[in-house]
């Protein structure tokens, strides 16, 4: 139980202060344990690295229960509106950081996270898609574009706040790839 605890009230510590110069003391002490503590419940701190990111996944995954279906146009709108949430920001920016140091780092504790969430969006994706389009070339290039529009629009998001803009960029990709 005090793992659980830990490492909850450690994923609340790297929402808001990022992945980047993650160090064990000040972790331990905001959260109110040790590093000795840390290191025996987690075996090392990559180790619990890799239980963070776990831990930011289960909330991306949480998604697929909350998009509730219907054509690729309309889960696309779904699933933005989910990510352009003030709310999400923080998992957002954690998801972020650890999706590019999966990409400059493979062999880290983040590798292959970028790799798997890919796989995610991708297979949300395609179960908007009729049957026939879903294991086509041309029905996986089209979940590809939508992907790429996402994650291209999420972080235009990020970095610059502007979510009416990226909201009409969503629209606009929406009519145009997903009609």
């Amino acid at each position: 139980m005090r793992k659980d605890e830990l490492l909850e009230a450690a994923y609340a510590y790297v929402l808001e202060h990022g992945l980047a110069d993650l160090s064990l003391r000040p972790l331990a002490a905001a959260i109110g344990s040790s590093p000795r503590v840390l290191l025996y419940l987690f075996d090392s701190k990559d180790d619990l690295v890799r239980a963070l990111l776990a831990r930011a996944r289960a909330d991306e995954v949480a998604l697929l229960a909350e998009v509730g279906g219907g054509s690729l146009a309309e889960v696309t709108g779904q699933i933005w509106a989910w990510l352009a949430a003030p709310a999400r920001r923080p998992l957002l920016t954690l998801w972020t950081e650890a999706y590019a140091r999966s990409l400059v780092d493979p062999a880290g504790p983040w590798g292959g996270f970028a790799r798997d969430t890919v796989r995610d969006w991708l297979d949300l994706l395609a179960a908007a898609q009729p049957p026939e389009l879903r294991d086509s070339d041309a029905g996986r290039a089209q979940c590809t574009l939508v992907l790429a529009g996402l994650r291209g629009a999420l972080l235009d998001l990020l970095a610059t706040g502007d979510r009416a803009r990226t909201t009409a960029a969503i629209d606009r990709l929406r009519t145009s790839t997903t009609a």
